[in-house]
């Protein structure tokens, strides 16, 4: 039995509540009594509508460049049938468990809001999916972002009906077979409802809002991460001093300094520095709160962006019964979403691109401040290459970040006969900040893997507390390298730590800390 409920209102769902849902079948959802009363007023619009044979897009018209085909009777019900089979092309892998859950959320998150004309039952069976872990096949390319994500939510919309496949144990399985092991009806699609599953930016905005979640985490890691770096490479903790960035006055980067002053206050490595005749660091140290700072704001700023969408009204037409009117708008554009997640591509890349750096800096025995060539013991180097090649993998990855990091949404190619002549790429977009995200989280893993090596050679100084708390950590999966070995191992291991809430216990335990999105 599911303990916990969330009642969707079209409203109110925020990021932490869509999350906790993908990740846990736990949770169990359900519309609030104040939706039902919406929907209901906006499915009786369209029934009289219907009745009264008005000429309504999508609803008693065909669709796109078929906009002036009118359709009545039983072509009308069929038309919400057809639009949900021929659409439903999408190509390519499958969408993760955890982004389907998200999109059935946002899908009927959406609906909730009353603006759409489809029946309560309809929701309800979303929700019944949902609440029963039913895993729709997702093929994760063939949305170009508008009008909405057609192709991918109609592969969700045949589940509902008993048709396509779902994902059971990694294999694809006919959804009838499914459905029918779980009790659970298949809907007959009914006026405006085909229309309503599949015109909106809910698979877009799932991906992304999963991504962002993990990006705000990851601008929050990298301050720590960085910070032990500047320990082992004997950096200053003065370009931190909060004067240097309230000159500025640019929050993210205000934030990102106190962090880093703040963790290193008591780092007697950095003590140890004091008196030195050198001025400054190189920029990967001294400009860490620029970089990461300009990183969380644009963070920041796509957090409120996907905020917004998560209780957007988002197909076409939109029903307004306070106002008696039908209106036909965009809401499906993905442009918001597109732009959104290409800037979310660029933040996280840069976190990526100083961490490499950093990286490089501590291998290299002309910049790492007396430590051995690739963190391997002197006598050793030449035997064994030490920690050489990992760097390699971050500069690979950072590459190929830049070439996702490319602006999607500046692209588009008319779809629909040129009715639908500029469309958004945004779900190309989210799908490829997703990516970016795993790869900056494997950079910054190498470096835990370097910092935490290179502070084997400065033991005698010790850490701050909130550096040792994070070697300790890291010692605890990966222990200290004496000798070659397959190093994708500790990667990996240390990798798992950025999801695995190893790391958000040790800087929730910091009060100090300034949070990306707080």
């Amino acid at each position: 039995m599911k303990n916990k409920v969330l009642f969707l209102d079209g409203n109110s769902l925020s990021l932490s509540n869509l999350v906790e849902v993908a990740k846990s079948a736990e949770v169990r959802v359900e519309l609030s009594e104040k939706s039902i009363e919406s929907i209901e007023d906006s499915r009786k619009f369209v029934e009289i509508a219907v009745e009264n044979q008005q000429v309504i897009y999508g609803i008693t018209t065909g669709f796109g460049s078929f906009k002036n085909k009118v359709v009545t009777g039983e072509q009308a019900l069929s038309l919400q049938l057809n639009i949900v089979r021929s659409h439903a092309c999408g190509v390519g892998p499958a969408l993760s468990l955890e982004a389907c859950r998200a999109i059935i959320l946002l899908r009927a998150n959406s609906l909730a809001k009353g603006f759409s004309g489809v029946r309560v039952e309809l929701i309800e069976k979303l929700l019944e999916l949902l609440n029963k872990n039913v895993y729709p096949y997702i093929p994760e390319q063939g949305s170009v972002g508008s009008s909405g994500d057609l192709a991918p939510l109609c592969h969700l919309s045949l589940v509902l009906i008993g048709e396509g496949e779902c994902i059971v144990d990694g294999k694809r399985v006919p959804s009838l077979e499914v459905l029918s092991k779980l009790n659970i009806e298949p809907i007959s699609l009914s006026y405006k409802e085909g229309l309503g599953l599949s015109n909106g930016t809910s698979v877009q905005t799932a991906i992304l809002a999963l991504a962002l979640d993990r990006a705000m985490k990851l601008a929050d890691y990298a301050d720590l991460i960085a910070a032990l770096s500047v320990e082992v490479l004997m950096g200053s903790r003065m370009h931190f001093h909060r004067l240097i960035h309230e000159a500025r006055n640019q929050k993210g980067q205000i934030d990102s300094a106190h962090n880093l002053w703040s963790i290193l206050q008591e780092s007697p490595i950095v003590d140890s520095h004091k008196g030195c005749d050198r001025v400054q660091d190189s920029y990967s140290l001294r400009c860490c709160p620029q970089v990461h700072g300009a990183s969380r704001d644009s963070i920041e700023h796509v957090f409120r962006v996907v905020s917004r969408e998560l209780n957007a009204a988002t197909d076409n037409p939109l029903i307004f019964t306070f106002d008696d009117l039908v209106l036909s708008g965009g809401n499906f554009h993905g442009e918001p979403i597109a732009q959104a997640a290409d800037l979310l591509k660029i933040a996280v890349s840069e976190l990526a691109n100083i961490s490499e750096r950093r990286t490089a800096k501590m291998i290299d025995p002309f910049t790492n401040e007396g430590l051995p060539a690739y963190l391997v013991d002197s006598a050793l180097g030449g035997l064994h290459s030490g920690l050489m090649i990992p760097q390699y993998v971050s500069a690979a990855l950072v590459s190929e970040n830049k070439i996702l990091s490319h602006p999607s949404s500046v692209d588009s190619i008319p779809t629909s006969a040129n009715q639908e002549d500029h469309v958004s790429m945004g779900t190309t977009a989210a799908r490829m900040a997703w990516k970016v995200v795993d790869n900056a989280e494997q950079v910054l893993s190498i470096e835990l893997l370097n910092n935490t090596q290179a502070y084997e050679f400065r033991k005698e100084a010790g850490l701050s507390r909130l550096t040792k708390g994070l070697y300790d950590l890291v010692r605890s999966l990966v222990p200290a390298i004496e000798s070659d070995r397959a190093f994708y191992l500790d990667i990996e291991r240390i990798v798992s730590m950025f999801d695995n809430g190893c790391l958000e216990s040790l800087i929730s335990k910091a009060s100090f800390y300034k949070r990306c999105g707080n």
